[in-house]
């Protein structure tokens, strides 16, 4: 057995399971609540933002708030919340779509997960401790450097901590994805969605350092008096701008190439249909990776990059558009001529379709240096970024989230209320953002605390609020629908959609060692296959067997928060040298911690076949 809690009963025991746990499958439960805890809060930080621009000189918060307000919703809903919501469909889904019993390091990836939620931690504690960061979720230079209070330095070491989990989790997919595929899950056999993580996981492994970099220049700067970014003391701040936009651009990519997965795998399934174009869909999202990462200085068209590089990284941009494209008519083709289910997940998928594609076509318009001289920092970026971000990553997580439930679970999200909850946030997301092209177009900057009235924004405004209220709603009855499923607990079968791919074979939830016997992969859909040729179940690629699991442990729990303890020394310790004692107590906690990982012979167990044979999680399609 995992651990002898398992065996428990009781809320302690679980909590201790799940504090110690190093099962992919529950590391993916705790990055899903984490990451809709953070979704929430966002979220309300968006609201209040816009209860502030209902209406024209209005009065309902402090520019100083405002200005903590938008910085914090950016940085939570894509540090906090797109992020850790991705890493939760990955890890409920890659090791089962390749047939795996497991990621490849289990320890690092709950490392991962407790130093990202440490930092996201660390970073929302600026609230209750003199006041979040207010520069801006890019936090540009040197702005960014001479932001009075400690809300930017809780920005630098609570991202800092974060990333780190961030880049060991994407690291920890690569080595998963080319080490433990099943016999005959090659790479052109994969599900679009492993594609698609496997992918992102290598822009997370080149981007993410930059942000590193950037993070550690400004804590200096801040904190230790090093100057990288003050133009006064021979400092850049441009700098900045280029190692945040290194990081920053392919975080775009790092975020949709997975709902790009998504809704490629929903797609097939429910227009009961293999993937059209599968080999150009592979190869497009690889192509989209690539120039992703080559035209970070898009966002930097007015900084006076000259005519030379700002054409060249215009043509690179809008050349995106061309694999984009592929991918689009590719799932238009798959669904031609299907049998297609409007089931709540294809629902959200549709929906993507127009609404990624304006956002898509305002990027074209954007990726234009002479017309993003005009567009720049008004509200029609804000358009841009929100149709993409929301239209695309936030649909396609839902979609993925309700998919899978039942496979994460064992029980069925109510199909009727998650309709509700599609019109309401669909609804509202058009409201809120489509309007704001025009707010732009008409001169509205971003980031600006109050409009005047007589300007001839007050309706457009007003409307966009509205929008928020009925995304709100949306958001609550999601809610709901996740309490009430959750409180009934009725069971559902492994495979409740019809399912095409390998997890769908075994029983939902799954057990703890995913598969008893390896699966023989025997083509792409391989469950598809299988059930054309009623087999009923995949064929297994070994004989029964012992299988050894790892041990679960506390001291990934321990090394994130002695790093989070050395965060907050380290951010004081400029107003008193007493609180490097503070800063010591957590570096000796992360040291001491890796030290007793490094000693301790941990060879995890076996589950031995007898046992195997007498469990009911049998890995059947039941």
């Amino acid at each position: 057995m995992s651990t002898a809690a398992t065996r428990k009963a009781g809320f302690g025991a679980a909590l201790w399971d799940y504090l110690t746990t190093v099962d992919h499958k529950k590391i993916a439960i705790l990055y899903l609540v984490a990451g809709l805890f953070f979704f929430l809060l966002g979220g309300l930080e968006a609201v209040l933002i816009r209860i502030q621009l209902v209406l024209p000189d209005n009065e309902f918060i402090s520019a100083q708030f405002y200005n903590e307000l938008f910085t914090m919703h950016g940085t939570t809903m894509i540090f906090l919340a797109a992020m850790p919501l991705i890493f939760a469909l990955m890890n409920a889904v890659v090791p089962l779509q390749i047939g795996a019993r497991d990621v490849a390091f289990p320890f690092v990836n709950a490392l991962g997960f407790w130093l990202f939620f440490f930092g996201g931690v660390l970073l929302n504690l600026s609230w209750f401790l003199g006041g979040a960061p207010d520069a801006g979720w890019t936090a540009y230079a040197p702005l960014s450097v001479f932001s009075e209070g400690h809300g930017v330095d809780f920005y630098a070491v609570g991202l800092q901590i974060s990333g780190i989990g961030t880049l060991i989790g994407g690291i920890n997919f690569i080595v998963t994805v080319i080490n433990m595929r099943a016999p005959g899950m090659t790479y052109m056999r994969m599900p679009l969605f492993t594609w698609t993580a496997f992918i992102a996981s290598v822009l997370i492994l080149f981007a993410f350092p930059a942000l590193t970099v950037g993070l550690f220049l400004l804590t200096f700067d801040r904190l230790f008096e090093a100057n990288f970014f003050d133009p006064s003391m021979g400092g850049n701040a441009i700098i900045w701008e280029h190692l945040f936009w290194i990081f920053g651009h392919p975080e775009v990519y790092i975020l949709i190439l997975p709902a790009f997965g998504v809704f490629s795998d929903v797609i097939s399934t429910f227009s009961k249909k293999r993937l059209f174009g599968y080999s150009s869909m592979v190869f497009a999202t690889v192509l989209i990776a690539f120039i992703g990462f080559m035209v970070w200085a898009h966002h930097m068209f007015t900084v006076g990059l000259g005519p030379i590089a700002n054409s060249i990284f215009a043509i690179a941009t809008m050349a995106i558009a061309v694999p984009t494209g592929i991918k689009i008519f590719n799932w238009l083709f798959t669904m031609w001529g299907g049998n297609i289910r409007l089931t709540s997940p294809m629902v959200f998928a549709l929906a993507f379709i127009p609404s990624f594609t304006i956002g898509g076509v305002t990027g074209v318009m954007l990726a234009s240096a002479a017309a993003d001289y005009q567009y720049h920092d008004t509200y029609f970026v804000v358009a841009h970024f929100h149709y993409v971000i929301v239209g695309g990553v936030v649909l396609g997580l839902f979609a993925g989230i309700i998919y899978w439930w039942p496979k994460m679970f064992g029980t069925m999200l109510n199909e009727k209320l998650n309709h509700w909850f599609f019109w309401l946030f669909f609804i509202g997301f058009h409201l809120t953002f489509f309007i704001q092209h025009f707010l732009g177009l008409m001169g509205m900057p971003r980031r600006y605390w109050k409009f005047q009235p007589n300007e001839g924004l007050d309706l457009f405004n007003l409307i966009s609020s509205l929008g928020a209220i009925f995304m709100t709603v949306g958001t609550l009855v999601f809610l709901y629908n996740v309490i009430v499923t959750q409180a009934k607990g009725v069971k559902v079968s492994g495979d409740p959609w019809d399912g095409r791919t390998l997890e769908w074979s075994i029983a939902s939830p799954p057990p703890y060692y995913n598969f008893k016997q390896t699966p023989l992969v025997r083509g792409l859909d391989a469950l598809w296959i299988e059930k054309q040729e009623n087999n009923g179940k995949m064929q297994p690629a070994e004989p029964l067997g012992d299988i050894h699991m790892p041990n679960n442990t506390f001291t990934p729990f321990m090394m994130s928060l002695g790093l989070f303890i050395a965060g907050i020394g380290v951010i004081y310790q400029v107003d008193n040298g007493a609180w490097w004692i503070l800063g010591a107590i957590g570096f000796a906690i992360t040291g001491g911690s890796m030290l007793y990982r490094s000693l301790k012979d941990d060879l995890g167990y076996h589950i031995h076949k007898e046992e195997l044979t007498d469990d009911e999680g049998d890995g059947s399609n039941g």
